[in-house]
This record gives structure tokens, sequence and C-alpha cells, in this order.
């Protein structure tokens, strides 16, 4: 058994296969799931696991080079939107709520969070180590 990181095995497997210009949206239990992707649910109940969990494991495992956020997270969900600013503070843009769910169908994996705040979504764009 893995000792360390990430130890959900779909999610572990579904990473290894993400290339550079990949999209991986990571979403709260309200926003509707596209059909295509490939789909991790982590939700287990309400808040649990949160976003900022799930963020911050994914971002242990992943090289990031840009990200996309509602821009109604601004508004409705501050403590999102700061998370947000803080993690990507010159590689964030906002895109209306309806545009991001358009965006998501071509995500190449998408994790569902237990979140139950609004707009607790983010695309994140996979970038190279190297």
């Amino acid at each position: 058994m893995k000792k360390a990181g990430i130890l959900n095995r779909h999610l572990a497997g579904a990473i290894a296969e993400l290339g550079h210009g990949d999209g991986v949206l990571i979403c709260d239990a309200g926003m509707p799931i596209p059909a295509g992707p490939r789909v991790v649910d982590l939700a287990f109940r309400a808040g649990v696991p949160s976003f900022e969990e799930v963020l911050e494991g994914l971002l242990d495992e992943l090289v990031v080079e840009s990200a996309t956020a509602a821009k109604e997270v601004r508004e409705a969900n501050p403590e999102a939107s700061a998370l947000l600013a803080d993690r990507f503070p010159h590689a964030l843009t906002h895109v209306s709520h309806e545009d991001l769910k358009i965006l998501s169908a071509n995500a190449r994996l998408i994790v569902r969070t237990g979140e139950a705040r609004p707009y607790a979504n983010v695309l994140l764009h996979c970038g190279v180590f190297f």
C-alpha cells in the first residue's frame, strides 16, 4: 500500500495519465458533470472532502500552468476566491460560470469534491516539470 501522497487509486492513476495541456476540473458537489471526461468522485458527505483539501492535494501532484474559475466566485464565495487568488496569483483567469461549464467538457479529468459552497470550482491547465 502507498504510504504517502494520493491514496485513491482511481485518482492516482488518472493523474499519472495526464500530459501537457490537459485540463483537470476540481468541482463542488453541485457542478453539473459533463459526459465524456474521466470522473473521480471523492464526495463523501456535504463538505467532505473540502475544495481546499482536494486542490492542495492535487497541487502537490501536478504541474499547473494556469487556472480558470467562474467570475461569480468573487462575490458568492469569497473564501474560495481568496484561495484561488493565493494559489494562482499570476495564472488565474475568470470566465462566466456558464463558460466554465462549457470548458469543463474538454477536461481530461474531473474531480468532484464534497464541497457544498457555491462556485468552488476551478479548471487547472497542466504543464510539464521540465
